[in-house]
């Protein structure tokens, strides 16, 4: 290879290093700006002193009913993962079920029992909003000692109880970028939502359900399990101003969220804390939204009918659930 060939790789490569550091560099913040937008950002007091809903007050009878209206083929689809019963780099926690009476048994019934510590990056669930404190308290100001042995004696997850319907999106990001999935590590930023926008000629707007698919399942069928508390594709923090700009209801992706590392120093989670103690918006985490993707490019439509129930917990941090979508 010649001088001159060898020079102009060394500069394609140093460019592209420079491209590299620029953008993380852009997408670098600190834990003091961050800590402002919990102010700034809030939602406290403006459904009431007593709200126990948060942004899923924005999930009105009109919304439902438009959401209603998106419903043409009858086509149904799961978003919840199937079980995980195996401890693996990402399940620490796996599900416990096992039969109480089987086949050879007297009978004449079969039983068995499940359970689950839900939390974490395996299980698909909704995040209650006492889940989350942020300087000693919760969203809306409600103290994190309101959180005793007897459960959440605030903003539990038997809010919920009614159920939800509304409009959900699928932001299908591999698809956007062309890829099988993100890679670990990759921040979706403002500007790739106002890039997914402009692709679909879809508004995101309020009382919305957003999933933000990043690909997790296909890259653990391919590459196996791996620890998401450490590296993950996901939302980065100045995102979380963008949704709350929109009037969005309720967020959701098929890992945790955020991306990971989170780009904010000394904070690992920024956008799961933001989102349920400033903005009280609750999250869905591990959804499987491979299937709903599909369905998505077959009906050339993103949006469809989103309802789950979450189990009604007294006191409860969260709930394992099934969401469907429906187009």
């Amino acid at each position: 290879m010649c001088k001159k060939n060898k020079i102009l790789i060394a500069a394609t490569v140093l460019l592209s290093t420079s491209l590299v550091m620029n953008t993380n560099a852009q997408e670098e913040l600190s834990q003091e700006e961050v800590n402002s937008w919990f102010e700034t950002l809030s939602n406290w007091g403006r459904w009431g002193a007593d709200d126990q809903l948060g942004t899923v007050n924005l999930i009105t009878t009109e919304t439902r009913i438009a959401a209603a209206r998106l419903v043409e083929t009858g086509v149904s689809v799961s978003m919840a993962h199937p079980i995980l019963t195996d401890e693996a780099a990402d399940n620490f926690n796996p599900y416990d079920h096992r039969m109480t009476s089987i086949g050879s048994s007297p009978g004449p019934w079969s039983g068995d029992f499940i359970g689950v510590s839900y939390h974490g990056y395996a299980h698909s669930h909704l995040d209650a909003l006492c889940h989350r404190f942020q300087f000693g308290t919760m969203y809306n100001g409600y103290s994190e000692d309101e959180v005793t042995e007897e459960g959440c004696q605030q903003l539990s997850i038997a809010g919920f109880g009614d159920g939800i319907f509304g409009r959900g999106i699928v932001m299908d990001f591999p698809r956007l970028r062309g890829v099988d999935w993100l890679e670990n590590g990759t921040a979706i930023t403002p500007e790739w939502l106002e890039d997914w926008e402009a692709e679909h000629g879809i508004t995101i707007g309020s009382g919305d359900i957003v999933l933000i698919r990043t690909g997790r399942w296909p890259r653990r069928d391919a590459l196996g399990p791996w620890d998401l508390s450490q590296n993950s594709a996901g939302l980065h923090a100045s995102t979380v101003a963008w949704f709350k700009e929109r009037n969005i209801a309720m967020i959701g992706s098929d890992s945790a969220l955020d991306v990971k590392p989170s780009y904010v120093e000394n904070f690992p989670q920024p956008v799961h804390a933001l989102v349920l103690v400033a903005l009280g918006m609750p999250i869905f985490d591990n959804l499987d939204l491979e299937a709903v993707a599909e369905e998505a490019v077959r009906h050339s439509r993103p949006e469809f009918l989103f309802t789950t129930a979450p189990l009604r917990v007294e006191g409860g941090t969260g709930s394992p659930l099934n969401p469907i979508a429906t187009f």
